[in-house]
């Protein structure tokens, strides 16, 4: 067993080991060995992280947007590149599949593609002669040192939804990765200098919650991006208004798939599979909840689920062929393995139980088989509670309404899918359905980049989504300016409210 790496932190374009004493361990989830020792950040630290994002703004916001979208041809072209690298770096300490992560970063690249053609949603209005020879112009501008604060999850992915946006617009970027699968950012960190962005535009700070609340509370942070669970996206938004702050917080999810009687139940199952055990359910936008509408319904969803979710093949993420890969640490394992016991004991029947799977070789490692409950009720645990782990719970309605009563009357509104050959009951679905990201026959409905994601309920905190148009207008702020150039008419002094009359 080789001597566990040390994690850097990257400030000022330079890998640092700053000055924190503190320090946590990073494990590959597929072997359950210690990879890495991570160094949290001290005050000391965070500070000069946003000290360094402070001195390039002035410079990096008087770039002119198009040699600023040039960075991000340069950076989309470095990750495409080194793709299979930081796919390997993400399976070696979040676990997930390599297949997955590539995955993963193919739908970071396309953000970074949005980011390239930003220049274009930055320009502002301009209205001539609005009144008393007064032209009136409208512009966006960047808002100074922002943060993003993102989860274990999707290591690249989310920063990528962030950072590439925030740093199109004018602004500096300070990162706080998941202390569980840090070294990703680091790539990410070395490609953005590599693209040609100068020092101090993108810093990288490791830490647990210290870091966080350093970050929240700096008066120069001007926004925080976040995204992991509804507790902590409260706390962050919370402690980020309290300081002034701009904030968008993205939390939990419980995704619901409606399944109507008239559904292709082989390609439901087939779509269940991907979307409920795929990157071992650790994923914001999985189904972990389906609606079949009917007993007969469920019946035949049932069987057609059961014996895929025996033959999931699981093991190393980084050998072909795997379906799935480990869960992230053993205190995760445990925190799932959990769920599905309470679930056995609520009552819920538990059609596969994977809690004592077992991958030859990978004794150690920290997986879990996967799970699937029937019969499962709106009253237990297992249903209200995100799960965040390969544990698929199949409800039973009576109805399409009872189906959709169920959605809007659950506390989380992230994603959710209907599944059904009938178009009026999926326009009624969209139209009615109380979740910010719906799907109609697509599992996981995660919007294009050139949208925007974001959840409703508790599922998100703060009024914008992230990346896409929302995420524009997020990271900038709008300005109205009013103009008018002497002429020799001299009206005199008014004392009335302007108007354009």
């Amino acid at each position: 067993m080789s001597e566990p790496v040390r994690i850097p932190h990257y400030i000022h374009g330079q890998r640092t080991n700053g000055v924190g004493e503190r320090t946590s361990p990073v494990f590959n989830p597929a072997t359950g060995e210690q990879s890495g020792v991570l160094g949290l950040a001290a005050q000391a630290d965070v500070d000069a992280a946003v000290a360094s994002a402070k001195s390039a703004f002035a410079a990096w916001a008087a770039t002119s947007p198009s040699r600023r979208a040039r960075v991000m041809f340069k950076l989309r072209e470095l990750v495409e590149a080194n793709a299979s690298q930081l796919a390997a770096q993400i399976t070696a300490e979040h676990g997930k599949t390599h297949s997955d992560a590539l995955g993963e970063v193919a739908r970071g690249l396309e953000v970074i593609e949005f980011a390239s053609g930003i220049p274009q949603l930055l320009k502002g209005e301009y209205t001539e002669n609005v009144g008393g020879g007064i032209d009136a112009h409208s512009v966006r501008q960047p808002l100074g040192v922002v943060a993003g604060i993102t989860p274990f999850n999707f290591p690249a992915m989310v920063p990528l939804w962030m950072a590439p946006v925030a740093i199109a617009c004018g602004n500096c970027f300070v990162l706080k990765p998941s202390e569980r699968d840090p070294s990703a950012s680091l790539l990410l960190a070395d490609w953005f200098k590599q693209a040609g962005l100068p020092d101090g535009v993108f810093n990288v700070v490791h830490g647990d919650k210290a870091a966080v609340d350093a970050l929240l509370a700096h008066p120069d942070i001007k926004a925080a991006s976040f995204v992991g669970s509804t507790p902590i996206a409260k706390y962050i938004y919370e402690t980020g208004a309290h300081h002034g702050k701009r904030v968008q917080a993205l939390g939990g999810a419980k995704n619901h798939m409606v399944v109507m009687p008239d559904a292709d139940l082989d390609q439901v199952a087939d779509a269940l599979m991907g979307a409920g055990y795929g990157s071992a359910g650790e994923r914001c936008m999985a189904i972990s909840v389906a609606v079949a509408v009917g007993d007969a319904t469920a019946d035949a969803l049932v069987a057609k689920l059961a014996p895929r979710v025996r033959a999931l093949k699981i093991g190393n993420g980084m050998t072909p062929g795997m379906d799935m890969g480990p869960l992230v640490t053993k205190e995760h394992r445990a925190r799932v393995k959990g769920y599905v016991d309470l679930g056995v004991q609520e009552g819920a029947a538990l059609v596969v139980d994977g809690r004592d799977h077992v991958v030859a070789g990978a004794e150690h490692g920290y997986f879990l088989g996967g799970c699937l409950f029937d019969r499962v009720t709106a009253s237990m645990r297992i249903y209200k509670e995100e799960i965040f782990g390969p544990v698929l719970c199949i409800v039973r309605a009576e109805n399409y309404e009872q189906a959709l009563q169920l959605i809007n009357d659950h506390e989380f509104g992230n994603g959710t899918a209907i599944f059904t050959r009938d178009g009026d009951a999926a326009r009624d679905f969209v139209q009615c359905v109380q979740v910010g990201m719906v799907g109609v026959n697509v599992p996981i409905p995660v919007p294009a980049a050139f949208h925007s994601f974001g959840g409703w309920k508790a599922s998100l905190f703060g009024d914008q989504h992230v990346y896409g148009p929302e995420g524009v207008r997020f990271y900038t702020k709008l300005k109205a300016v009013a103009t008018r150039w002497p002429t020799s008419i001299r009206a005199g002094a008014q004392f009335v409210m302007p108007t354009n009359s």
